[in-house]
């Protein structure tokens, strides 16, 4: 009934072309015309699942209308169509002629996918009848040319046929890795029309393999898919496949109904080749239950098809049923008469021509893989002259950086030590400016900082350097620095610390950054009402889980920018517009901060209203801080000697009234040629090694003093300078005890030196 429903689908589908057609004609459109031919043509490839003669009526009427219209590639087209129809339908010399026909226009075109198309039809033909080996050939070379385009349709197609080859070549391992190759190019197309061909062929490997678990399973899913589909021609295939799961279950009954079904479909559809494998099948369950008779009858029918139309696949199997029937019959001429027959057309489905084409297949997917390994060794090597560019960019652009580094930060250097020496001596009532110098300077070294700092964690050459420090005391210098600014907006700056918070191991420069980072932008954001930083413990254990929060009544954010915040360069504001400065980088450089120290920062904010920003790590308790000294003289430093290798004349000028202040005899060497020979001539306690100098430069200084037989071979040497890339070359470690970056902080100098003492 769905068959004939069909039909007059179909019927009406052509009768519509054939107006259409006509329409545009005498209408005179040309790409009307083109494109009715070109439906049509697709039409009849769809149509071939359930009705095969209608595909064959709508094919030809549009090679007619493609001949009329001198359209070689749609001419080529149809020819194509029409011998695979005729190859399905079983009639093999006009398939043979007309696919001849259709690869000839296609290499006049140029056309290598149509050209497979064309050799696809003639392998069905091939491996049907007793020519396996050209079969293979013709099928080998349309593979070849799909896989070249993807064309996973036709790829599926292929593969599915490959697999019914091998299968008969009894290769199972193979058959089984081509199905699967069918299937895989079937989904990426989510075509379950070619998904449930290969399912049904599966099913039958698994019968053989005695799995009829597995090969029900294979062959229900391949049901319901031609169901669904609507592919009646598949369905009757796929009865095929369940009728042989039940026969193999000893289920002859049901068997013979589902072979008689698949019977009737192909013989609506004219599909010759699967008619003849039902007959065989039909006939091989009657010999099981013992219906001889009947057996040979249904084993004549098969013959009346496979002689009309040649087809081998079939044949041999059905000469080797005859032979067994006659055998336990107990006819002993006719059963030898068949396995005569039988073992000669056996040897023509796997003569030695046959095989030699199966291994060139083979030879010809390992070349594939080889030219896909070699496509992937060129990937990688692609990739990595992509990586050494980039590490390399990031080399010349780290040297640029540490350069500059140098460049602004030697003059910023005598800035601000000036500015904190001057803070000391004067009162900032006396003199106003030194407060906004002082601040003017930190801004613009908290600039530098950002864009040199994001860039060392850009590339991951950033490492915490903990050491003991006092959590509290950090907080409330924290709050006392950035209390000013916002006391000049009109703003509340809040501490709010754990009564249980004290001494840990971290890098207080880092968390510093961190936090003020935070401070600072929510100062610039907020024009009334309260800042707040938040910081108390939620869990207390070896290591302590402090959390951390900067909040605000400030601008807020708007919930879909939310996300941006922590992005590089990254501004809320529009940068014509906007009040605030900055680089746009320290948001970006807090959340990679935080992550060094293994916590996650987060973001929340209502905008108009305000926002906060929190995290939380994990802190190791410290036993002691280092004591800080607040005297001028102090006592450890008194009647220490230290060597100071400085060739800029202001930071050394400045370096030496420092450290004269805090009790040192202080040395001064110009470069580092005046460095080697001082330290030959007088122990010193420390060494302060300028890096770059003229003449001699810091490192060869070092090595040279750390490497000879001197009065100073163990003293600490500390690198002071303004490269923050010093600290990341590996040759220097071995030659300095430490590195202090300029523009000097006074207190971590301190502190490194009463360490060493």
């Amino acid at each position: 009934m769905l068959a004939n429903d069909y039909f007059s689908t179909f019927c009406l589908c052509v009768k519509k072309e054939k107006i259409y057609i006509y329409s545009a004609l005498n209408n005179k459109e040309p790409m009307k015309i083109r494109s009715s031919i070109d439906k049509l043509l697709d039409e009849s490839y769809v149509a071939r699942i359930n009705n095969l003669n209608f595909s064959i009526q709508m094919a030809q009427l549009a090679l007619e209308q493609a001949q009329r219209q001198k359209l070689k590639d749609l001419v080529a087209k149809a020819y194509s169509h029409l011998s695979l129809f005729h190859m399905i339908k079983g009639d093999n010399d006009i398939c043979m002629k007309y696919a001849n026909i259709s690869i000839e226009l296609y290499q006049e075109l140029n056309d290598d996918r149509g050209v497979a198309d064309s050799k696809y039809a003639i392998s069905g033909v091939m491996y049907k009848t007793n020519n396996y080996h050209l079969g293979l050939v013709y099928l080998i070379d349309a593979l070849n040319i799909y896989k070249k385009y993807n064309d996973y349709h036709n790829i599926s197609r292929c593969e599915k046929t490959l697999g019914t080859i091998y299968e008969y070549f009894e290769d199972i391992e193979k058959a089984v890795e081509s199905y699967e190759n069918a299937i895989k190019a079937a989904r990426l197309l989510d075509d379950i029309k070619l998904e449930s061909n290969a399912l049904t062929n599966l099913s039958s490997v698994c019968i053989k393999q005695n799995d009829l678990k597995k090969a029900s399973t294979y062959i229900e899913s391949s049901i319901a898919m031609k169901i669904k589909a609507e592919d009646i021609r598949g369905l009757a295939f796929a009865y095929y496949g369940k009728a042989k799961v039940l026969a193999a279950k000893k289920m002859f009954k049901q068997a013979e109904n589902l072979y008689m079904e698949s019977i009737d479909i192909h013989i609506k559809m004219g599909e010759k080749l699967g008619l003849s494998m039902a007959y065989h099948k039909l006939a091989k369950l009657y010999v099981e239950t013992k219906e001889l008779e009947l057996a040979k009858r249904t084993l004549d029918l098969a013959f009346t098809i496979i002689d009309k139309h040649n087809i081998t696949l079939v044949k041999y199997k059905c000469y080797n049923l005859f032979y067994n029937i006659y055998k336990s019959e107990g006819n002993t001429t006719k059963a030898l008469e068949y396995l005569e027959y039988y073992l000669k057309e056996k040897d023509a489905v796997v003569n030695t021509e046959t095989l030699k084409v199966v291994d060139k297949y083979d030879i010809l997917v390992q070349m594939k893989t080889m030219e896909r390994e070699a496509e992937l060794q060129k990937e990688r090597a692609e990739m990595i002259e992509r990586n050494n560019r980039a590490e390399e960019a990031a080399r010349v652009r780290q040297d640029f950086l540490s350069t500059m580094s140098h460049e602004i930060r030697t003059p910023l250097n005598a800035i601000t030590t000036i500015i904190n020496m001057l803070s000391e001596e004067q009162e900032l009532a006396k003199n106003p400016l030194i407060e906004p110098l002082k601040f003017s300077a930190n801004h613009l070294m908290m600039v530098i900082n950002d864009i040199l700092d994001f860039t060392k964690l850009d590339v991951g050459k950033v490492e915490l350097d903990l050491h003991d420090c006092n959590l509290r005391e950090l907080l409330n210098k924290l709050h006392q620095t950035y209390h000013p600014m916002a006391e000049e907006k009109g703003v509340a700056l809040i501490l709010d610390i754990d009564e249980n918070i004290d001494c840990y191991e971290l890098d207080d420069t880092k968390m510093t950054q961190i936090l003020g980072n935070l401070v600072n932008n929510a100062i610039k954001f907020t024009h009334k009402g309260r800042i707040k930083i938040t910081a108390k413990i939620i869990e207390i254990l070896d290591r302590d889980s402090v959390f951390f929060e900067v909040s605000d009544t400030g601008e807020g954010i708007e919930s879909h920018k939310l996300l941006e915040v922590f992005d590089s360069f990254s501004q809320i504001k529009n940068t014509r517009t906007r009040k605030a400065g900055g680089t746009g980088l320290g948001l970006s450089i807090v959340k990679k901060l935080v992550e060094l120290y293994g916590g996650k920062i987060e973001a929340k904010s209502e905008f108009g209203k305000g926002s906060s920003f929190s995290f939380c790590v994990q802190l190791k308790k410290s036993k002691n801080t280092i004591k800080k000294t607040t005297e001028s003289i102090t006592p450890e430093f008194e009647n220490k000697k230290i060597l100071l290798v400085e060739d800029n004349m202001i930071n050394a000028m400045i370096a030496q009234k420092l450290l004269s202040k805090w009790g040192f005899e202080v040395k001064h060497a110009n470069n580092g040629k005046e460095a080697v020979i001082e330290s030959g001539l007088n122990l010193y306690d420390f060494i302060l090694m300028d890096i770059h100098m003229p003449e001699m430069d810091g490192y060869e200084a070092s090595k040279y003093i750390r490497n000879t037989n001197n009065l100073n071979r163990f003293t600490p040497i500390y690198g002071l300078t303004a490269d923050v890339s010093a600290k990341d070359n590996p040759d220097y470690h071995e030659h300095f005890t430490g590195f202090l970056y300029k523009p000097l902080e006074v207190d971590k100098l301190q502190q490194v030196l009463l360490k060493t003492v």
